[in-house]
């Protein structure tokens, strides 16, 4: 049975808003990878001075080491889906859903300051969304619209709980 929610999805799509929410409805613990990267490593602006494949070892190191935790919420970095093998061991033991909220809207949203890749303007996440999407459809077990927060943390729940309501009824015959 996949006992973790996992949110993967571009910067500014709600994986932390969506993810702190669902850790108090459904009463789980909630793992932020980014912030996971701050409190053992550096702070990634700092990780990201070494270049990005060194940001990438460092995260898939952590992604390695929540992949394990049971019965969370999984907030990942918009690039964890870059590597096969941080989806892989993302995958074993939770549920991936992709976030997908409109580009206009995260552009409003997001905050440049601690985003090392939005450096040189928010406009890079038109090309990160072209560069990604392929990856993050590729690797979700549920794609999930966030222009409405609420219902897809609705509807996250619902995926989630039936879920583990069918595996727990299979496991019994």
């Amino acid at each position: 049975m996949k006992t973790n929610i996992v949110l993967t999805g571009l910067m500014g799509c709600g994986k932390t808003t969506v993810g702190k929410k669902l850790s108090e409805l459904l009463n789980m613990p909630f793992v932020d990878v980014d912030q996971f990267i701050e409190e053992h490593y550096d702070s990634i602006p700092k990780l990201f001075e070494k270049g990005e494949e060194y940001f990438r070892d460092i995260e898939s190191k952590a992604v390695e080491t929540v992949s394990r935790f049971e019965n969370s919420v999984i907030s990942t970095g918009g690039g964890v889906v870059l590597r096969k093998e941080n989806m892989s061991l993302l995958k074993k033991n939770g549920l991936v859903f992709y976030l997908d909220r409109p580009i206009d809207d995260i552009v409003r949203t997001v905050d440049p300051e601690n985003r090392p890749l939005l450096k040189n303007g928010k406009e890079v996440l038109y090309r990160l969304k072209k560069e990604r999407e392929f990856f993050y459809l590729q690797y979700c077990d549920y794609h999930i619209h966030t222009s409405d927060m609420d219902k897809a943390i609705s509807e996250i729940i619902s995926i989630f709980n039936n879920q583990n309501r069918h595996r727990k009824n299979n496991s019994r015959i």
